[in-house]
């Protein structure tokens, strides 16, 4: 049996806030950015973290590359740009002794930065000093960036690789070019002339910088241009979803309340059918590129006899089911048409005793033979009707018929008898151009 002394195990020691962080026996902690803990990017610290010594001597190491002419500056900005940031999330509090620490060697890096581009270092500083800037600039973007665009960027840079002579040879020449205005800049006080130098060094250096950063600009110009077709498909899917919120979604929760009565499901589906095609289809239908508003002015005869088929529908819970062929604009002859039609699918749905009443539509425009004509045919197949028969007092099939299609210069032909149904046709010429 094992005897215990009392004593509590050893517990391994927690890291100082500002340390490394141990690893676990065995494994080396990956190399990245620190999210907690930092001064500027977390650079110092994940490099600390991952060779497992204190992070003094990291901020140590980057003060001593300053003595090489901003070589400590380009070093961390490549660092920033290029490592991760790590995925765990590490609670790391800097005391303020490490705060200040940290600030003192920023300040003494840049110090000797400048120290050795004065001292001597004049080409060194020329090209490291911009350089580094140019890189801490390009990883404070890169950090700003969200996870989508630097996603972006990643797919951008691999689709280029394989056709990359092109990039290459821009890339080349551009440095080349810069480094050719550099280096007249430099060979400026040769006795040459200074204004010649100086000109040709400035449009050399343009001329690269604009060859190296034109696609970038490109670049950002497709970026912005794909942004704005986002948000406009955006807005499209969300006032869909708001068109059918208010239309389709409203009219199954009524047919879910009127599911016992079999006669106003079918006229309130019917009624949805009909608003959901003039929506997509109609003439200022989405499909066609319109706003599919059912506001807009009734300038077409099909779109005037769908809207009276579907207000006879509506009122008097029938089928109307309209079928057109050709189509013309309105006139005051083609509007007598469209009431005379109503007028007679109405007599259809009062009196026909069929749930059903047919209207066919056709256009023909004019030709040799003579002009143009617009026709609509009501057919029901109920119990007909005598004409002869029907009393003096009933004037539906007398004046708002017949009387309105005469004045306008159309005519009305009546097939119907007894147990038969009933077809009304209407007549109208066209007046010229008025064909679509």
């Amino acid at each position: 049996m094992p005897v215990s002394d009392g004593a509590a195990p050893a517990q391994p020691a927690s890291p100082r806030p500002g340390g490394p962080v141990p690893p676990s026996p065995g494994a080396r902690v990956p190399l990245a950015r620190r999210r907690s803990g930092r001064m500027v990017g977390g650079v110092a610290g994940g490099v600390a973290d991952h060779l497992g010594v204190d992070v003094r001597w990291i901020r140590a190491a980057f003060v001593a590359l300053s003595l090489l002419g901003w070589a400590g500056v380009l070093a961390y900005g490549l660092l920033w740009v290029f490592l991760r940031q790590e995925t765990d999330v590490v609670e790391r509090t800097l005391t303020r002794s490490e705060r200040l620490q940290a600030a003192g060697l920023l300040t003494l890096s840049l110090g000797l930065s400048l120290v050795a581009v004065t001292s001597g270092s004049a080409v060194l500083g020329w090209i490291a000093g911009p350089l580094g800037l140019a890189t801490v600039g390009a990883a404070v973007v890169w950090r700003e960036a969200d996870e989508a665009q630097r996603r972006q960027w990643a797919r951008d840079a691999r689709s280029r690789v394989g056709a990359g002579r092109a990039a290459l040879a821009r890339t080349l020449l551009g440095a080349a070019l810069v480094l050719t205005g550099l280096a007249v800049f430099l060979l400026g006080n040769l006795d040459l002339g200074q204004v010649r130098f100086g000109i040709l060094a400035a449009l050399a250096t343009l001329l690269g910088v604009a060859v190296l950063t034109v696609p970038w600009w490109v670049r950002l110009v497709r970026d912005l241009g794909e942004e704005r077709r986002a948000r406009a498909v955006a807005a499209e899917r969300a006032e869909i979803a708001a068109h059918l919120h208010d239309s389709v979604l409203q009219t199954l929760a009524l047919i879910q309340r009127q599911s016992g009565d079999p006669r106003e499901v079918q006229r309130l589906a019917r009624g949805q059918e009909r608003e959901l095609r003039a929506w997509l289809y109609g003439p200022g239908g989405r499909a066609r590129g319109g706003s599919g508003s059912p506001d807009a002015a009734e300038t077409l005869l099909s779109v005037a006899i769908t809207r009276v088929a579907g207000e006879v529908e509506d009122t008097y819970a029938v089928t109307v089911g309209p079928v057109l062929v050709g189509d013309a604009e309105l006139d005051d002859d083609l509007r007598a048409l469209v009431l005379a039609a109503r007028e007679a699918m109405v007599n259809a749905a009062k009196h026909s005793g069929t749930s059903e009443v047919d209207v066919y539509v056709e256009v023909e425009p004019a030709s040799a033979e003579g002009p143009g004509a617009a026709e609509v045919f009501v057919r029901d197949r109920g119990t007909g009707f005598d004409p002869d028969a029907v009393p003096d007092d009933r004037h539906g099939l007398a004046d708002s018929v017949h009387a309105r299609m005469r004045r306008h210069g159309g005519t009305v032909r009546i097939r119907t008898g007894a147990g038969e149904g009933t077809e009304v046709r209407l007549s109208m010429p066209l007046r010229e151009k008025e064909t679509a």
